[in-house]
């Protein structure tokens, strides 16, 4: 029987980055995984396809839309190749999951490809495709088995016409309608994907806001310009029953008045958000607990009811976003190494990947208010930046909130071109916990999107913004 240090199970951002880390401190090291590929939901069906895919709905789109604008002449007429789009997203999907393999070998981590499940807290069954046990010993497991997308009870997923996220990224046609249910993250950005390429979209949401958990600014933003878009929105709707009529689905709901409505599609998203996924873990013969939303149970270390297991990720408390999975591979790592890191989940972004993208990290307003937190407000919005104009990306602002008294800042909310990359110097400055007077006086190159962040801290300090 093989011994190791460390298994981890699972291989997506967290388990992967839990196991490299676990290596490269010296100890030996064995990840598994029950599908063929390595890089879990995030590098397989969900963050590189998603993105992968919205890259290229968005070229197509600007050739449609703004080519002309800009003095680029294509003659005769644009065309979407689907099949050659879902190809080449498989070919990224292909070559980032051949990285994980080289990162294992380059780090001397033995792969085992099957079904992980506890014997007991140091044996672990793999059950493999061709129907052989091999069972493993690990002085300590790390649990990595991330989530699946969530349904509601009366919904019967058909992945055909009723489908989830999974089924979204390798469509053979494009809908005529898509009925998305679910105003979050990933309806927001499938259904985005979809409407550029022709598809009527209809965001069927039961809160009275899409992306809810976020700042209420970007909310009301981002579905203004995805109204723009002519995507169309059906807020505080509570649907109630999906069903297939051949090539048809039809999805009806109440209202806020509590009148049904019906709405009629030929495809229909269910994006209601994901669930921890443990199926097949066996998780009691080890000892480990799980909550009443089947999530594992962990203390402030990330560790387990057993104490010489550990769980991350998707599979336990928080947000389910791969970097936040990737930063606690590494906390439980170290910790195993002897070491004392540490995560503030406070200063973990969050990140829409539509166009114009939204980012956030820290408090929302309404959270500041809640707490009876004292705070001030910089906005400056993207249409006032020289580079926006220049490449026609005007929609969006970035707002910082700042506290009252001391000025440091709390929360950084934004939405506009490439503020999934801009986010990150919000990250940094509160990390080191400054205040926005220090963000307002950094030098930010000209002309460039970062500008906003510097004259939203200028708003937050004194009122005074130069360019608006």
């Amino acid at each position: 029987m093989s011994q190791y240090d460390v298994a981890v199970i699972g291989s997506g951002p967290g388990g992967y980055v839990a196991a490299i880390r676990c290596a490269q401190l010296g100890m030996k090291t064995a990840i598994i995984e029950k599908y063929p590929t390595l890089g879990g939901t995030c590098l397989n069906v969900g963050c590189i396809p998603s993105k992968a895919l919205l890259d290229s709905s968005h070229h197509y789109e600007d050739a449609v839309k703004h080519f002309e604008e800009h003095g680029i002449d294509i003659p005769g007429e644009v065309k979407v190749n689907l099949k050659q789009m879902i190809a080449r997203k498989d070919g990224v999907v292909e070559q980032t999951t051949k990285g994980i393999v080289f990162l294992m070998d380059k780090n001397k981590i033995d792969v085992y490809e099957g079904l992980g499940s506890f014997k007991d807290a140091t044996h672990i069954d793999v059950a493999k495709n061709d129907g052989s046990v091999e069972t493993i010993e690990a002085k300590n497991i790390i649990i990595a088995t991330g989530s699946k997308p969530s349904t509601l009870p009366f919904i019967s997923i058909d992945k055909e016409r009723i489908i989830t996220s999974t089924e979204a990224l390798k469509l053979k046609e494009v809908p005529k309608h898509m009925i998305v249910i679910g105003g979050g993250v990933i309806g927001l950005e499938l259904g985005q994907v979809y409407k550029r390429l022709g598809a009527e979209v209809s965001v069927v949401e039961y809160m009275d806001r899409i992306i809810p958990g976020m700042d209420g600014a970007l909310s009301k933003e981002l579905m203004k310009v995805m109204k723009k878009q002519k995507v169309k929105f059906h807020l505080s709707h509570k649907v109630k029953s999906v069903e297939r009529v051949g090539d048809e689905v039809v999805v009806k709901a109440d209202d806020k008045k509590g009148q049904e409505v019906e709405f009629k599609g030929d495809y229909c998203l269910v994006s209601v958000g994901r669930r921890p996924y443990t199926d097949g873990l066996n998780a009691e013969a080890a000892g480990v607990q799980l909550d009443e939303r089947g999530r594992v149970v962990v203390n402030d270390h990330l560790q387990t009811t057993a104490s010489n297991i550990y769980a991350i990720g998707d599979v336990i408390r928080g947000a389910m976003l791969a970097h936040k999975a990737e930063e606690e591979g590494t906390l439980v790592a170290e910790i195993l190494a002897g070491q004392k890191p540490h995560i503030d989940y406070n200063l973990i972004p969050g990140v829409v990947y539509t166009w114009p993208e939204v980012a956030a990290v820290g408090k929302t307003e309404e959270e500041l208010k809640e707490a009876g937190i004292e705070y001030k407000v910089g906005q400056f919005p993207m249409r006032a930046l020289g580079r926006s104009r220049a490449s026609m990306d005007t929609d969006g602002f970035v707002k910082i909130l700042a506290d009252k008294s001391t000025d440091e800042v709390l929360g950084v909310h934004m939405i506009g071109a490439r503020c999934a990359d801009l986010i990150t110097e919000a990250v940094t400055a509160m990390e080191f916990r400054a205040s926005a007077e220090d963000m307002a006086r950094m030098s930010h190159a000209h002309p460039t999107y970062a500008e906003a962040v510097k004259e939203a801290a200028l708003a937050a300090t004194e009122d005074r913004p130069i360019h608006i």
